[in-house]
């Protein structure tokens, strides 16, 4: 007898959000499974990073629910859905620049710092452990993302792409169960993406798991477990990168032919 599917980690069931009359996400259902890198892709337009922002908690939705770790957390805010596991990188950089590269980590850590004010104001014997805690923690994210030895560093000084690296370290300060990583590769080279790739199968190697926008489909293909293929707010398709490259919907809404049969090269030579 086969072992029993393990429960989702995050559940969307009819999530539906509209501006004005304009249907942006229409009543979309997809699931995420523990442990994976999960991808959502389409064309321009076609919902994600609205999808994105749902999950986040950015946006409150028009209709459907959203299940995380079993729970209903359809109502919950944006700081309440990060106290309670998720973390986020957006689309577009949202460092402090100048702030150091260690002080941008310590703020993804706040959720999980349960000292009060009082106690951080009156440098208490247990806030000063805490905060101890939270650099030691911050300083081995760091490393974890290959920024070790730049922590007092003003993040606007950082290149592109280690300040994508340092979003990540962010992101994961706050011991998220779930990963949300709005298009990552995005403006990178081609090294840059390969070292990326690396650290996220890592992450998920460590049993993380992985949500992520993407719009580079050699980076998609290469790196994730399940996709889900939107368009025009609806998924089209779903399934491992091997059936979504090679599913006509697809390649008609999103791919293009071209695109599928370099993809599907790419993978055979791969193999």
């Amino acid at each position: 007898m086969s072992p029993p599917l393990a429960a989702p980690l995050l559940a969307a069931d009819g999530l539906t959000r509209s501006f004005q009359g304009l249907v942006a996400v229409d009543g979309l259902s997809f699931q995420v499974a523990p442990h994976t890198i999960h991808a959502l892709i389409g064309p321009n337009g076609a919902g994600k990073t609205t999808l994105f922002n749902l999950v986040s908690g950015l946006l409150p939705p028009s209709g459907g629910s959203l299940h995380f770790q079993g729970r209903d957390i359809t109502g919950l805010g944006a700081h309440r859905r990060a106290a309670l596991g998720m973390g986020r990188t957006f689309q577009n950089l949202r460092m402090f620049g100048g702030m150091t590269v260690l002080e941008n980590v310590l703020t993804g850590r706040h959720a999980r710092l349960p000292a009060t004010w009082l106690a951080t104001l009156l440098r208490l014997p247990a806030a000063r452990a805490e905060e101890r805690a939270a650099i030691a923690r911050a300083e081995a994210l760091l490393a974890r993302v290959g920024l070790a030895g730049q922590a007092g560093r003003p993040a606007g000084e950082l290149s592109y792409g280690e300040q994508r690296r340092l979003e990540i370290a962010r992101a994961l300060a706050g011991e998220p169960a779930l990963l949300l990583l709005d298009e990552p590769a995005a403006g990178m080279n081609p090294t840059e993406t390969a070292e990326l790739a690396a650290l996220l199968r890592q992450l998920a190697a460590e049993r993380r798991t992985i949500l992520l926008v993407e719009h580079d489909m050699g980076f998609v293909m290469g790196l994730c477990d399940r996709v889900t293929v939107l368009n025009f707010g609806r998924r089209i398709a779903e399934g491992t990168p091997a059936e979504v490259r090679a599913d006509p919907a697809v390649v008609d809404a999103y791919l293009g032919a071209r695109v599928a049969r370099r993809l599907m090269a790419a993978a055979e030579g791969a193999a």
